[in-house]
Protein backbone atom coordinates (compact mmCIF):
# COMPACT_ATOMS: atom_id res chain seq x y z
CA UNK A 1 0.00 0.00 0.00
CA UNK A 2 1.28 3.44 -0.84
CA UNK A 3 1.92 5.57 1.91
CA UNK A 4 0.74 9.16 2.44
CA UNK A 5 2.21 12.01 1.93
CA UNK A 6 2.98 14.29 4.67
CA UNK A 7 1.49 18.19 4.84
CA UNK A 8 3.80 20.85 5.70
CA UNK A 9 2.73 20.85 8.75
CA UNK A 10 3.26 17.29 9.46
CA UNK A 11 6.57 17.66 7.99
CA UNK A 12 7.41 20.56 10.61
CA UNK A 13 5.91 18.43 13.33
CA UNK A 14 8.28 15.35 12.16
CA UNK A 15 11.04 17.75 12.71
CA UNK A 16 10.20 19.12 16.07
CA UNK A 17 9.49 16.07 17.27
CA UNK A 18 12.63 14.69 16.05
CA UNK A 19 14.63 17.66 17.52
CA UNK A 20 13.89 16.40 20.75
CA UNK A 21 16.43 13.37 20.32
CA UNK A 22 18.87 16.49 20.58
CA UNK A 23 22.44 15.37 18.79
CA UNK A 24 24.27 12.16 18.50
CA UNK A 25 28.03 12.51 17.42
CA UNK A 26 28.90 9.65 15.17
CA UNK A 27 28.44 8.10 11.43
CA UNK A 28 26.67 5.04 11.77
CA UNK A 29 23.30 6.26 11.97
CA UNK A 30 24.10 8.48 8.89
CA UNK A 31 25.67 4.86 7.08
CA UNK A 32 22.80 3.61 8.00
CA UNK A 33 20.27 6.09 6.25
CA UNK A 34 22.49 6.86 3.29
CA UNK A 35 22.40 2.84 3.03
CA UNK A 36 18.77 2.59 2.52
CA UNK A 37 18.80 5.36 0.03
CA UNK A 38 21.53 4.11 -2.24
CA UNK A 39 24.04 6.04 -1.02
CA UNK A 40 23.55 9.35 -2.95
CA UNK A 41 26.27 10.92 -1.41
CA UNK A 42 28.61 9.16 -3.21
CA UNK A 43 27.40 10.29 -6.56
CA UNK A 44 27.68 14.12 -5.97
CA UNK A 45 30.98 16.30 -6.03
CA UNK A 46 31.78 18.41 -2.53
CA UNK A 47 33.14 21.30 -1.16
CA UNK A 48 32.92 20.75 2.56
CA UNK A 49 33.33 23.62 5.05
CA UNK A 50 34.14 23.37 9.00
CA UNK A 51 35.42 26.24 11.53
CA UNK A 52 33.63 27.85 14.22
CA UNK A 53 32.50 31.52 12.78
CA UNK A 54 32.33 32.08 9.30
CA UNK A 55 31.18 28.60 7.88
CA UNK A 56 27.78 30.17 6.26
CA UNK A 57 29.36 33.21 4.57
CA UNK A 58 32.07 31.52 3.26
CA UNK A 59 29.61 29.20 1.75
CA UNK A 60 27.52 32.04 0.59
CA UNK A 61 30.78 33.30 -1.23
CA UNK A 62 31.56 30.39 -2.93
CA UNK A 63 28.30 28.58 -3.60
CA UNK A 64 27.67 32.30 -5.50
CA UNK A 65 30.96 32.29 -7.39
CA UNK A 66 29.99 29.04 -8.85
CA UNK A 67 26.70 29.43 -9.56
CA UNK A 68 27.99 32.49 -11.24
CA UNK A 69 30.67 30.44 -13.47
CA UNK A 70 27.32 28.43 -14.22
CA UNK A 71 27.55 25.21 -11.90
CA UNK A 72 24.21 24.02 -11.13
CA UNK A 73 25.09 24.57 -7.15
CA UNK A 74 23.57 22.95 -4.20
CA UNK A 75 23.95 24.17 -0.74
CA UNK A 76 23.50 22.53 2.92
CA UNK A 77 23.49 24.82 5.49
CA UNK A 78 22.41 25.08 9.38
CA UNK A 79 21.39 26.97 11.77
CA UNK A 80 18.34 28.60 9.34
CA UNK A 81 17.85 31.93 9.80
CA UNK A 82 14.33 32.64 7.62
CA UNK A 83 12.29 29.68 7.51
CA UNK A 84 13.26 25.61 7.22
CA UNK A 85 13.54 25.60 3.59
CA UNK A 86 16.34 27.39 3.80
CA UNK A 87 19.00 24.67 4.27
CA UNK A 88 18.24 22.85 1.24
CA UNK A 89 19.15 25.36 -1.88
CA UNK A 90 20.10 24.58 -5.60
CA UNK A 91 21.48 28.15 -6.81
CA UNK A 92 19.86 29.97 -4.15
CA UNK A 93 16.36 28.27 -4.49
CA UNK A 94 15.11 27.44 -1.38
CA UNK A 95 14.17 23.60 -1.71
CA UNK A 96 10.13 23.45 -2.67
CA UNK A 97 7.77 22.42 0.06
CA UNK A 98 6.22 19.90 -2.65
CA UNK A 99 9.32 18.14 -2.27
CA UNK A 100 10.35 18.67 0.98
CA UNK A 101 6.79 16.26 2.16
CA UNK A 102 7.63 14.20 -0.51
CA UNK A 103 11.15 13.28 0.68
CA UNK A 104 10.80 13.76 4.24
CA UNK A 105 7.98 10.99 4.01
CA UNK A 106 10.67 8.95 2.44
CA UNK A 107 12.56 9.53 4.75
CA UNK A 108 10.15 9.15 7.75
CA UNK A 109 9.27 5.16 6.51
CA UNK A 110 13.77 4.49 6.04
CA UNK A 111 13.47 5.50 9.98
CA UNK A 112 10.85 3.46 10.68
CA UNK A 113 12.35 0.49 8.84
CA UNK A 114 15.78 1.02 10.75
CA UNK A 115 13.82 1.22 13.91
CA UNK A 116 12.10 -1.85 13.15
CA UNK A 117 15.62 -3.47 12.40
CA UNK A 118 16.78 -2.79 15.69
CA UNK A 119 18.38 0.09 15.19
CA UNK A 120 18.86 4.19 16.64
CA UNK A 121 16.12 6.54 15.12
CA UNK A 122 18.50 8.92 13.42
CA UNK A 123 18.02 12.63 14.78
CA UNK A 124 16.51 15.50 12.95
CA UNK A 125 20.33 16.86 11.69
CA UNK A 126 20.75 13.25 10.41
CA UNK A 127 17.84 12.92 8.51
CA UNK A 128 17.73 16.14 7.11
CA UNK A 129 22.02 15.66 5.66
CA UNK A 130 20.77 12.67 4.13
CA UNK A 131 17.79 13.98 2.58
CA UNK A 132 19.57 16.76 1.32
CA UNK A 133 22.06 14.41 -0.22
CA UNK A 134 18.96 12.33 -1.96
CA UNK A 135 17.63 16.07 -3.22
CA UNK A 136 21.18 17.19 -4.62
CA UNK A 137 21.54 14.17 -6.61
CA UNK A 138 17.96 13.96 -7.83
CA UNK A 139 18.60 17.30 -9.15
CA UNK A 140 21.58 16.74 -10.77
CA UNK A 141 24.01 19.30 -8.87
CA UNK A 142 27.21 19.48 -10.44
CA UNK A 143 28.69 20.49 -6.86
CA UNK A 144 27.20 20.56 -3.38
CA UNK A 145 28.97 23.13 -1.03
CA UNK A 146 28.13 21.72 2.29
CA UNK A 147 28.58 23.06 5.58
CA UNK A 148 29.33 21.27 8.63
CA UNK A 149 26.48 21.23 11.83
CA UNK A 150 28.93 20.44 14.26
CA UNK A 151 32.79 19.68 14.75
CA UNK A 152 33.70 17.96 11.46
CA UNK A 153 35.10 14.02 12.48
CA UNK A 154 32.05 12.86 13.79
CA UNK A 155 29.37 15.43 12.56
CA UNK A 156 26.86 13.91 10.07
CA UNK A 157 28.09 15.69 6.92
CA UNK A 158 31.08 13.43 7.16
CA UNK A 159 29.78 10.68 5.81
CA UNK A 160 30.58 11.52 2.18
CA UNK A 161 33.81 10.43 -0.03
CA UNK A 162 36.77 12.70 -0.49
CA UNK A 163 35.37 16.04 -1.06
CA UNK A 164 37.18 18.08 -4.30
CA UNK A 165 38.05 20.93 -1.47
CA UNK A 166 37.95 21.00 2.17
CA UNK A 167 37.69 24.66 3.85
CA UNK A 168 38.51 25.75 7.20
CA UNK A 169 36.99 28.53 8.87
CA UNK A 170 38.27 30.89 11.62
CA UNK A 171 38.08 28.57 14.75
CA UNK A 172 38.00 29.50 18.15
CA UNK A 173 36.01 28.27 21.48
CA UNK A 174 32.57 26.84 21.24
CA UNK A 175 30.96 23.67 21.86
CA UNK A 176 33.95 23.12 24.32
CA UNK A 177 31.58 20.75 26.31
CA UNK A 178 31.68 18.17 22.79
CA UNK A 179 34.48 19.41 20.78
CA UNK A 180 36.93 19.59 23.87
CA UNK A 181 38.15 22.80 26.04
CA UNK A 182 41.28 23.78 23.89
CA UNK A 183 41.96 25.25 20.66
CA UNK A 184 44.17 21.96 20.05
CA UNK A 185 41.14 19.58 20.61
CA UNK A 186 38.92 21.46 18.72
CA UNK A 187 40.72 22.17 15.82
CA UNK A 188 41.68 18.38 15.99
CA UNK A 189 37.78 17.81 15.77
CA UNK A 190 37.13 19.82 13.00
CA UNK A 191 40.40 18.66 11.35
CA UNK A 192 38.80 15.16 10.76
CA UNK A 193 37.19 16.12 7.68
CA UNK A 194 40.73 16.07 5.88
CA UNK A 195 40.25 12.73 3.64
CA UNK A 196 43.03 11.52 1.36
CA UNK A 197 42.57 13.40 -2.15
CA UNK A 198 41.09 16.20 -1.26
CA UNK A 199 43.14 19.76 -1.44
CA UNK A 200 42.53 21.82 1.57
CA UNK A 201 42.03 25.71 2.26
CA UNK A 202 42.49 27.30 5.77
CA UNK A 203 41.99 30.92 7.27
CA UNK A 204 45.31 32.15 8.66
CA UNK A 205 44.31 31.36 12.71
CA UNK A 206 46.23 30.81 15.56
CA UNK A 207 49.32 29.43 15.68
CA UNK A 208 47.83 26.47 18.05
CA UNK A 209 45.15 25.71 15.43
CA UNK A 210 47.53 25.95 12.24
CA UNK A 211 49.74 23.22 13.81
CA UNK A 212 46.95 21.03 14.15
CA UNK A 213 45.64 21.37 10.34
CA UNK A 214 49.07 21.23 8.77
CA UNK A 215 49.48 17.81 10.63
CA UNK A 216 46.65 16.46 9.85
CA UNK A 217 46.76 17.15 6.20
CA UNK A 218 50.64 16.67 6.31
CA UNK A 219 49.32 12.68 7.47
CA UNK A 220 46.92 12.23 4.48
CA UNK A 221 49.05 14.13 1.47
CA UNK A 222 46.63 16.67 1.19
CA UNK A 223 47.67 20.22 -0.04
CA UNK A 224 46.95 22.51 2.47
CA UNK A 225 46.79 26.30 0.97
CA UNK A 226 46.73 29.44 3.78
CA UNK A 227 44.55 32.26 3.11
CA UNK A 228 46.09 35.86 4.85
CA UNK A 229 43.43 38.11 5.07
CA UNK A 230 46.51 40.29 5.60
CA UNK A 231 47.69 40.59 2.65
CA UNK A 232 44.74 41.89 1.10
CA UNK A 233 44.36 45.19 0.36
CA UNK A 234 41.39 46.95 1.72
CA UNK A 235 39.92 50.01 0.07
CA UNK A 236 36.35 51.78 0.64
CA UNK A 237 34.82 50.31 3.51
CA UNK A 238 30.70 51.05 4.90
CA UNK A 239 28.46 48.92 6.59
CA UNK A 240 26.49 47.86 3.53
CA UNK A 241 29.77 47.40 0.99
CA UNK A 242 33.41 46.85 1.09
CA UNK A 243 35.72 46.94 -1.39
CA UNK A 244 39.29 44.99 -1.47
CA UNK A 245 42.24 43.92 -3.78
CA UNK A 246 43.98 40.42 -3.06
CA UNK A 247 46.55 38.80 -5.50
CA UNK A 248 45.74 39.07 -8.40
CA UNK A 249 42.30 40.56 -7.93
CA UNK A 250 41.61 44.33 -8.05
CA UNK A 251 39.00 45.91 -6.21
CA UNK A 252 36.63 43.05 -5.25
CA UNK A 253 33.05 44.04 -3.98
CA UNK A 254 31.42 42.33 -1.28
CA UNK A 255 27.97 43.85 0.28
CA UNK A 256 28.80 42.27 3.55
CA UNK A 257 29.37 44.80 6.13
CA UNK A 258 31.61 43.03 8.77
CA UNK A 259 35.07 43.76 8.96
CA UNK A 260 35.87 39.75 9.23
CA UNK A 261 33.76 39.38 6.06
CA UNK A 262 37.40 40.19 3.78
CA UNK A 263 38.76 37.36 5.76
CA UNK A 264 35.52 35.28 4.62
CA UNK A 265 35.80 36.66 0.83
CA UNK A 266 39.62 35.69 1.08
CA UNK A 267 39.13 32.15 2.36
CA UNK A 268 36.48 31.93 -0.79
CA UNK A 269 39.01 33.05 -3.54
CA UNK A 270 41.74 30.55 -1.97
CA UNK A 271 39.14 27.47 -2.53
CA UNK A 272 38.08 29.08 -5.77
CA UNK A 273 41.51 28.73 -7.17
CA UNK A 274 41.57 25.03 -5.52
CA UNK A 275 38.45 23.76 -7.14
CA UNK A 276 39.91 25.15 -10.54
CA UNK A 277 42.71 22.63 -9.85
CA UNK A 278 40.17 20.14 -9.08
CA UNK A 279 38.23 20.67 -12.50
CA UNK A 280 35.81 23.31 -11.55
CA UNK A 281 37.17 26.70 -13.08
CA UNK A 282 35.36 29.59 -11.93
CA UNK A 283 36.22 32.99 -14.12
CA UNK A 284 37.14 35.97 -13.17
CA UNK A 285 34.06 37.47 -14.05
CA UNK A 286 32.35 34.90 -12.28
CA UNK A 287 34.64 35.84 -8.95
CA UNK A 288 33.73 39.32 -9.09
CA UNK A 289 29.83 38.62 -9.70
CA UNK A 290 29.89 35.98 -7.24
CA UNK A 291 31.24 37.49 -4.57
CA UNK A 292 29.21 41.20 -4.92
CA UNK A 293 26.09 39.43 -5.25
CA UNK A 294 26.50 37.10 -1.69
CA UNK A 295 24.61 38.08 0.46
CA UNK A 296 24.18 36.44 4.36
CA UNK A 297 21.16 37.14 6.48
CA UNK A 298 22.16 38.01 10.16
CA UNK A 299 25.63 38.87 9.75
CA UNK A 300 26.71 42.30 10.46
CA UNK A 301 23.34 42.76 8.29
CA UNK A 302 21.65 46.52 7.94
CA UNK A 303 17.98 46.46 8.64
CA UNK A 304 17.70 49.77 8.78
CA UNK A 305 19.00 53.29 9.02
CA UNK A 306 18.85 56.42 10.70
CA UNK A 307 18.65 55.12 13.03
CA UNK A 308 21.28 52.03 11.83
CA UNK A 309 19.92 48.78 12.64
CA UNK A 310 21.81 45.62 12.65
CA UNK A 311 21.73 42.12 13.27
CA UNK A 312 24.90 39.93 13.84
CA UNK A 313 25.20 36.27 14.47
CA UNK A 314 27.59 36.78 17.24
CA UNK A 315 27.18 33.75 19.73
CA UNK A 316 30.91 32.96 20.90
CA UNK A 317 34.06 35.06 22.33
CA UNK A 318 35.23 34.90 18.58
CA UNK A 319 32.34 36.21 17.34
CA UNK A 320 31.90 39.02 19.71
CA UNK A 321 35.34 40.15 19.45
CA UNK A 322 34.65 40.44 15.75
CA UNK A 323 31.52 42.64 15.93
CA UNK A 324 32.97 44.57 18.65
CA UNK A 325 36.21 46.02 16.42
CA UNK A 326 33.59 46.04 13.55
CA UNK A 327 31.21 48.86 15.79
CA UNK A 328 34.03 50.37 16.46
CA UNK A 329 35.35 51.06 13.57
CA UNK A 330 32.07 52.61 11.42
CA UNK A 331 30.59 53.84 14.97
CA UNK A 332 33.28 55.39 16.93
CA UNK A 333 31.62 57.71 19.35
CA UNK A 334 28.16 56.94 18.34
CA UNK A 335 25.34 56.01 20.62
CA UNK A 336 24.61 52.00 20.58
CA UNK A 337 21.51 50.25 22.05
CA UNK A 338 21.95 46.50 22.13
CA UNK A 339 19.32 43.84 21.70
CA UNK A 340 21.13 40.68 23.25
CA UNK A 341 19.47 36.59 22.98
CA UNK A 342 22.00 33.86 23.85
CA UNK A 343 21.33 30.25 24.42
CA UNK A 344 21.83 28.50 27.72
CA UNK A 345 24.82 26.18 26.71
CA UNK A 346 27.17 29.76 25.23
CA UNK A 347 29.68 31.24 27.57
CA UNK A 348 27.81 34.49 28.44
CA UNK A 349 30.57 35.98 30.09
CA UNK A 350 32.79 36.76 27.66
CA UNK A 351 30.51 37.30 25.01
CA UNK A 352 28.86 40.38 27.41
CA UNK A 353 32.52 41.11 28.62
CA UNK A 354 33.66 42.04 25.40
CA UNK A 355 30.77 44.20 23.89
CA UNK A 356 28.92 45.32 26.92
CA UNK A 357 31.32 48.07 27.29
CA UNK A 358 30.20 50.03 23.64
CA UNK A 359 26.04 50.22 24.78
CA UNK A 360 24.35 53.01 26.39
CA UNK A 361 21.82 50.80 27.29
CA UNK A 362 21.10 46.73 27.12
CA UNK A 363 17.64 45.27 26.86
CA UNK A 364 17.79 41.69 26.80
CA UNK A 365 15.32 39.22 25.82
CA UNK A 366 14.07 35.51 26.30
CA UNK A 367 15.69 33.02 23.78
CA UNK A 368 13.38 29.59 23.58
CA UNK A 369 13.60 25.52 23.20
CA UNK A 370 15.38 23.14 25.34
CA UNK A 371 18.37 25.27 25.09
CA UNK A 372 16.32 28.65 25.75
CA UNK A 373 17.82 31.19 28.59
CA UNK A 374 15.66 34.34 30.14
CA UNK A 375 15.69 37.43 29.44
CA UNK A 376 15.51 37.89 33.32
CA UNK A 377 18.75 35.55 33.92
CA UNK A 378 20.62 37.04 30.83
CA UNK A 379 19.90 40.68 32.59
CA UNK A 380 21.70 39.68 35.86
CA UNK A 381 24.94 38.59 33.34
CA UNK A 382 24.70 41.49 31.59
CA UNK A 383 24.31 43.30 35.27
CA UNK A 384 27.91 42.35 35.85
CA UNK A 385 29.19 44.19 32.91
CA UNK A 386 26.61 47.15 32.68
CA UNK A 387 24.76 49.23 34.66
CA UNK A 388 21.89 49.95 32.18
CA UNK A 389 19.91 46.54 31.51
CA UNK A 390 16.43 45.91 30.84
CA UNK A 391 14.88 42.41 30.62
CA UNK A 392 11.83 42.38 28.12
CA UNK A 393 9.46 39.53 27.78
CA UNK A 394 9.57 39.11 23.77
CA UNK A 395 11.38 40.42 20.16
CA UNK A 396 8.61 42.47 19.37
CA UNK A 397 8.67 44.83 22.77
CA UNK A 398 12.48 44.99 22.67
CA UNK A 399 12.27 46.55 18.61
CA UNK A 400 9.97 48.55 19.69
CA UNK A 401 11.71 50.30 22.68
CA UNK A 402 15.03 50.32 20.82
CA UNK A 403 13.35 52.57 18.56
CA UNK A 404 11.74 54.71 20.97
CA UNK A 405 15.03 55.03 22.77
CA UNK A 406 16.84 55.67 19.62
CA UNK A 407 17.60 59.33 17.75
CA UNK A 408 18.64 58.89 14.20
CA UNK A 409 22.18 58.63 14.67
CA UNK A 410 21.86 55.95 17.38
CA UNK A 411 22.81 52.50 16.50
CA UNK A 412 20.98 49.58 17.74
CA UNK A 413 22.40 46.15 17.28
CA UNK A 414 20.90 42.62 17.95
CA UNK A 415 23.24 39.80 18.39
CA UNK A 416 23.40 36.51 19.81
CA UNK A 417 21.43 33.47 19.16
CA UNK A 418 21.05 32.86 15.55
CA UNK A 419 17.48 31.09 16.41
CA UNK A 420 15.24 34.87 16.74
CA UNK A 421 17.16 36.59 14.46
CA UNK A 422 14.89 35.62 11.66
CA UNK A 423 11.95 36.59 13.93
CA UNK A 424 13.77 40.12 14.90
CA UNK A 425 14.27 40.26 10.89
CA UNK A 426 10.89 40.28 9.90
CA UNK A 427 9.81 42.37 13.23
CA UNK A 428 11.88 45.12 12.29
CA UNK A 429 10.90 45.48 8.63
CA UNK A 430 7.17 45.53 9.56
CA UNK A 431 8.35 48.41 11.73
CA UNK A 432 7.86 52.48 10.65
CA UNK A 433 10.89 53.15 11.87
CA UNK A 434 12.36 56.53 9.57
CA UNK A 435 13.57 55.99 6.20
CA UNK A 436 16.63 57.20 5.27
CA UNK A 437 19.99 57.32 4.24
CA UNK A 438 23.88 57.87 5.70
CA UNK A 439 26.08 57.72 3.07
CA UNK A 440 28.54 58.08 5.68
CA UNK A 441 31.86 55.28 5.29
CA UNK A 442 35.33 54.89 6.00
CA UNK A 443 38.45 54.54 4.59
CA UNK A 444 41.25 51.75 5.45
CA UNK A 445 42.46 53.79 8.04
CA UNK A 446 39.16 54.42 10.14
CA UNK A 447 38.79 57.79 9.33
CA UNK A 448 35.36 58.82 8.15
CA UNK A 449 34.85 60.32 4.62
CA UNK A 450 31.63 61.29 2.23
CA UNK A 451 30.80 59.26 -0.74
Amino acid sequence: MEKKQMTYGQVMDYVEELGKLGSVMGLANMENLCEKLGNPQRDLSFVHIAGTNGKGSALAFLSEMLKAAGYRTGRYLSPVILGYRERIQINGRNISQKDLCRLMTDMKGICQELVEEGKPQPTAFEVETAMAFQYFKEKNCQIVVLETGLGGLLDATNVIPSPLVTVFTAIGFDHMGILGNTLEKIAGNKAGIIKAGTLAAALKGEEEVMKVLEKRAAELDVPLVVADPARAKVGRQSPEKQVFSYENYKNLTISLGGLYQIDNAVLALTAAKLLDRAGFPISQKAVYLGLAKALWPGRFQVLGKNPYFIADGAHNGQGAQRLRETLQFYFTNRRIIYIIGVLRDKDQDTILKELCPLAEQVLTIPTKGERGLSSYELAVKAKEYHSNVSALDSVEEAVELAYLLADKDTVIVAFGSLSYLGELIKVVEKCTAPKGRNDIGRDSHGKQREN
